[in-house]
């Protein structure tokens, strides 16, 4: 139970007793002097009538308490101190204390999320945001801390001692939040802390939380504006796939204790040298159309740079769209015919392609040079269990979000679903990003196939072209 739940059953109870007990005396006082006087004369309807009076008088006095009266600590729909409360809890607290910190919680796509699944889900997000930061808190032993919602996605949290004992809580709780769901709606949490070093008045801590909140906000803004304008960036993304320049990673993914195959991460290389990532470039290569290109380049680099002699399976993400086109396919039979390497080609898309016999039929072209199959993103795009069902594959990968050890446990009976499915019709499982012993070992007892993350190996640098 958070504090401020605590906090209002406290306050209600001792409205309570404050309104309850001069009633009850006089309900007593009045039975006590009527008995004194008229014992010997008094009828038994006197005695029903004295119960039910008392019967009456409970029921009237808790009815007027939870019904009745205006004041209220507990906002209704984050079930935190509202924000008077707190701001009056807080100042109280002030003049306690030396050494006082608040922390300023915000959620920064509220809006988005209000209008895109509607406010009740809003009010469902800022609910569970609370129980989230308050779980969070209590996990690294603070408790029994003032919560309350301030206006529109923004919390304030107030705790005993300076802001450096906390920093690292805060940065670590932003972190954490980027795993973070309710249901299926993403939230984007922010925080800023400040402390009685910077003044005893709440009111000005409060106006300078906001005021770090918006210069971290603007920070990011020109931090990102400045990492390179859109039209550099297509002119390198152009540079870098007319010259091949770019840079490959892999990582290791085991059956069992054996390396299964390495999965293979690309970023592309800017003639300055820079190093382009594929949350940057993705939408530049798909809006002036060179997605085809940009798998053939991989594709043909990986295929003549990549450990020469190597027998392990490389798998590398391909655009489904290239996958169906003629050129694609073409070029991949070719590089593949001349070469000795294993490869894997990993898909992924929103929209489900609906003629799954042509489909099949470049699988089964592809699967006869040798390349295997996977699908991506299972659990989260529709298309994914539809393509589990329809294609012939031979890997199914479930989405990042099963990665973790809570929502493995959580999501248990949806993992042995797609299980059951996926060996009945002999497709191997995949799960990436296991980054604990816990997670591992919840993976195993699910008997997925194929284990991969940081908890087995860390990402290896395997080829970089040269500057050109």
């Amino acid at each position: 139970m958070l504090l401020p739940q605590t906090k209002e059953r406290e306050y209600r109870f001792r409205l309570a007793l404050r309104m309850g007990l001069p009633i009850f005396g006089l309900i007593l006082a009045l039975l006590f002097n009527t008995l004194l006087d008229n014992y010997e004369t008094l009828q038994s309807s006197f005695y029903i009538e004295a119960v039910l009076l008392l019967v009456f008088s409970i029921y009237f006095i808790l009815y007027l308490i939870y019904n009745g009266f205006d004041i209220k600590i507990i906002d209704d729909v984050s079930k935190t101190f509202t924000r008077e409360y707190l701001f009056k809890y807080l100042k109280e607290k002030l003049k306690k204390e030396k050494e006082y910190t608040l922390i300023l919680i915000s959620i920064n796509n509220l809006d988005d999320i209000n209008l895109r699944y509607g406010i009740k889900n809003g009010d469902k997000v800022l609910r569970e945001v609370a129980l989230w930061v308050a779980e969070y808190l209590g996990a690294q032993k603070i408790e029994n801390f003032p919560l309350g919602h301030i206006k529109g996605g923004d919390f304030i949290i107030g705790l005993e001692g300076l802001r450096n004992e906390y920093l690292t809580v805060l940065e670590l709780l932003c972190l954490k939040s980027s795993e973070f769901q309710v249901d299926d709606i993403e939230v984007k949490l922010s925080g800023a802390i400040s402390d009685t070093n910077h003044s005893h008045e709440l009111d000005h801590i409060v106006e300078n939380l906001f005021e770090l909140q918006e210069e971290r906000k603007e920070l990011k803004r020109s931090t990102q504006e400045n990492i390179m304008n859109p039209n550099e960036l297509e002119f390198f993304v152009i540079d870098a796939i007319n010259k091949c320049s770019l840079s490959i990673m892999s990582q290791d993914v085991y059956e069992g204790d054996k390396i299964a195959f390495k999965e293979c991460f690309i970023k592309l290389k800017s003639s300055d040298g820079k190093l382009l990532y594929p949350k940057n470039y993705t939408k530049v290569i798909n809006k002036l159309g060179l997605i085809i290109e940009y798998d053939l380049m991989v594709l043909e680099e990986i295929i003549s740079q990549v450990s020469k002699g190597s027998e392990f399976i490389y798998a590398l993400g391909i655009s489904p769209t290239s996958l169906r086109n003629t050129k694609f396919l073409s070029t991949t039979k070719e590089l593949l015919k001349n070469s000795k390497k294993k490869i894997m080609f990993i898909l992924s898309e929103h929209e489900y392609y609906s003629h799954t016999n042509k489909y099949n039929s470049i699988i089964q072209t592809l699967k006869d040079v040798g390349v295997m199959i996977a699908i991506d993103k299972l659990g989260s795009y529709h298309a994914s269990f539809l393509y589990l069902r329809d294609l012939n594959i031979d890997v199914i990968r479930f989405d990042a979000q099963y990665s973790t050890y809570e929502k493995m446990k959580n999501n248990s009976a949806i993992i042995e679903g797609f299980k059951v499915m996926a060996t009945h019709k002999k497709i191997k499982t995949w799960i990436k990003n296991i980054e604990t012993l816990e997670a591992c070992e919840v993976a195993k007892e699910f008997d997925i196939d194929y284990l991969q993350g940081r908890y087995f190996s860390p990402l290896t640098p395997i080829y970089e072209s040269d500057v050109r």
